[in-house]
């Protein structure tokens, strides 16, 4: 310790100078009085973006008080490269300026805050270098969000399903919110808040502003696990700059840990179809399973989705009847598990239960889904945000990966990394999605807005399940139009894409409509915001290999175009999707084709008159 500390004295730094910047000079970590704040540049404009009133972690044996600055370790360059499988794009690059404060506590215990300044943003953790028998107890780290800023924020919720309303106050009965937390402190600059980074020994994170309203306490979930030696917190991730920024950012998998599963080849993402959204309980009839995989078949999906109950199917066969036929048709079958460790009994939750919980249950588990040709689990009911519950998925996860099996989680916590680490992850719920039209009528008036609004948030952290494109209706109608529903496999990004709509529905669209669902990819080489604003509209395009999908949706309930510059791509052959005019969600009946479908040659047109709720894609080929 004495050694590690003469070194450290010798290379402390001022605090006159201790801040840090991006590379390209846009972002920067300054000190503020007590705490810090996260500053972006724009040319000679200067906006103080957030401030980070408290920082500091509190230990069950008393530590982590009145923290003193020792020292400050000079910056250092963090730059390298990896591939994604899924996400936004495939070649990513972390790069970013670095720097370390090492604080002294009441016990005389160090403790590091590591800082990272990104392009893009900023992430900042603590580190404990040499814990005994102890563990953190509360985080001091703190948001100030004044009165009068927009945010859009979502009250937190297990399952991380609820909608993400415009505000200017942190005022509300409701004083936890989840991740991510989108804001605009200017005209063109936003910033939004999420972790990332959680290992085993973690419990995820939320922000309370209980004690005073424009102050966002980081508070951990319930962690009772002692450590003995090296602690290290999950990242605190502040995306910034204007909207295309964040939308293309992927900073949450650029300071999470880099994959740990040595062979990927067998992680083969794609479309499936969806039984649950038409028939809630359709999984446990074996003729409606057979329906859904002639559909795959169809539309050239590789694979079907049998959903809960599957292990009380009749009507003629089982779930080994079911697998059988999926093969014999060249579709690889995904099934669902309840995680039982919420939800098992309340509301008669579905099963398969307790199959996955023991190490011992799980193993053989999944070495029967790998023998039966299962290609991956959705499993579902998650218990929160707690340390016990993030062991156990990082337990899922790895097991998976031993069986070759690809993991989707449902009614569980965001995406923070994971799929970096463990890319068998291939998509994660946390989203009011196409579902909720089986539950209630909330989503309908609501829907156009709200997807409006998730590109900028829920899915800027990753994947999303969101299982879009419902041309029909299921218990609850929706009022969206065809244009928008089917914009939403592009704009949504899941690199396993349920479709969630039924056959009859599906296999009646026109045969251009049936082709750009089968040709859809599930994964992306790039990923760009031509233009938008969270809750009334967006353009996204998104390009694999040469072939480029431009799509936009209207988040009002009038009719709007939508501008957009589309300058850098190609001239080519193009195909656009929008609403004929005059449809407006429901179909007339002297006008019972809902479709504008045109062929091009060119540069795309860069403004498109808009439907109430409406959408358009195009299909953009060299």
């Amino acid at each position: 310790m004495k050694i590690i500390s003469a070194i450290l004295a010798m290379t402390i730094t001022t605090i006159a100078e201790a801040q840090v910047i991006s590379p390209n000079g846009k972002v920067e970590w300054r000190e503020k009085g007590k705490g810090f704040a996260v500053v972006y540049h724009d040319g000679d404009n200067e906006c103080e973006v957030l401030d980070i009133t408290n920082v500091g972690i509190l230990t069950k044996d008393g530590g982590g008080k009145n923290l003193t600055l020792k020292a400050k370790m000079p910056v250092k360059t963090i730059k390298d490269s990896y591939t994604m499988i899924g996400g936004k794009r495939h070649d990513c690059c972390n790069e970013a300026n670095e720097v370390t404060y090492l604080y002294i506590d009441n016990i005389g215990r160090e403790q590091q805050l590591i800082v990272r300044a990104y392009n893009d943003g900023v992430a900042f953790r603590y580190v404990f270098d040499a814990l005994q028998h102890t563990r953190p107890t509360e985080e001091l780290t703190t948001y100030r969000i004044t009165e009068g800023r927009k945010r859009w924020m979502q009250k937190w919720t297990e399952s991380y399903e609820a909608f993400f309303p415009l505000s200017t106050t942190g005022e509300s009965e409701n004083k936890r919110w989840g991740y991510p937390a989108l804001l605009q402190p200017s005209d063109k600059v936003f910033a939004l808040i999420t972790e990332a980074g959680i290992e085993r020994y973690n419990s995820a994170s939320s922000l309370y502003n209980d004690r005073n309203k424009e102050e966002f306490r980081v508070v951990m979930d319930e962690n009772l696990q002692n450590t003995t030696g090296k602690w290290r917190s999950p990242y605190r991730v502040v995306i910034v700059g204007e909207l295309k920024d964040v939308v293309a950012s992927t900073l949450v998998t650029d300071v999470s840990e880099p994959c740990r599963i040595e062979d990927t080849s067998w992680i083969k993402p794609g479309s499936v179809s969806w039984i649950y959204w038409a028939y809630n309980h359709g999984s446990n009839d074996y003729q409606i399973v057979r329906q859904y995989v002639d559909m795959a078949v169809e539309m050239r999906w590789p694979y079907v989705l049998i959903d809960a109950e599957w292990d009380e199917m009749k009507n003629g066969g089982n779930i080994e009847d079911a697998i059988r036929y999926a093969h014999e048709k060249g579709i690889k079958p995904i099934l669902w598990y309840n995680s039982s460790t919420a939800w098992i009994k309340a509301w008669g939750a579905p099963g398969p239960h307790e199959r996955l919980n023991a190490p011992e249950n799980r193993e053989r588990e999944f070495a029967w889904l790998e023998k039966m040709g299962v290609a991956g689990v959705k499993i579902d009911f998650f218990a929160g945000d707690k340390q016990e519950t993030m062991e156990y998925c990082i337990d899922l996860l790895e097991c998976a990966a031993r069986h070759h099996l690809m993991v989707n989680f449902h009614g569980a916590t965001i995406p923070r990394g994971w799929q970096r680490t463990y890319p068998n992850l291939v998509s994660v719920e946390a989203v009011y999605g196409a579902e909720w039209y089986n539950n209630n009528a909330t989503l309908t008036p609501k829907a156009a807005a709200h997807n409006a609004t998730l590109p900028f948030t829920r899915n800027v952290i990753g994947p999303m399940d969101y299982t879009p494109c419902t041309f029909s209706d299921s218990q609850h109608k929706h009022i969206t139009t065809h244009a928008h529903e089917l914009a939403l496999p592009v704009l949504f990004e899941s690199p396993l894409l349920h479709w969630a709509d039924k056959p009859e529905s599906y296999l009646v669209q026109p045969k251009e409509v049936k082709d750009f669902m089968s040709a859809l990819p599930t994964i992306w080489d790039e990923t760009r915001l031509l233009g938008g604003y969270p809750g009334e509209w967006v353009v996204i395009a998104r390009r694999q290999g040469n072939t480029w999908y431009v799509a936009g949706i209207n988040g009002k309930d009038s009719s709007q175009t939508l501008s957009f510059d589309a300058s850098f791509l190609p001239k080519g052959k193009y195909t656009l999707f929008t609403d004929k005019p005059g449809y407006k969600g429901e179909l007339p009946a002297n006008n019972p084709t809902p479709w504008s479908i045109r062929k091009g040659k060119g540069r795309i047109p860069e403004k498109i008159i808009c439907q109430p709720r409406g959408g358009f894609v195009f299909v953009c080929r060299n």
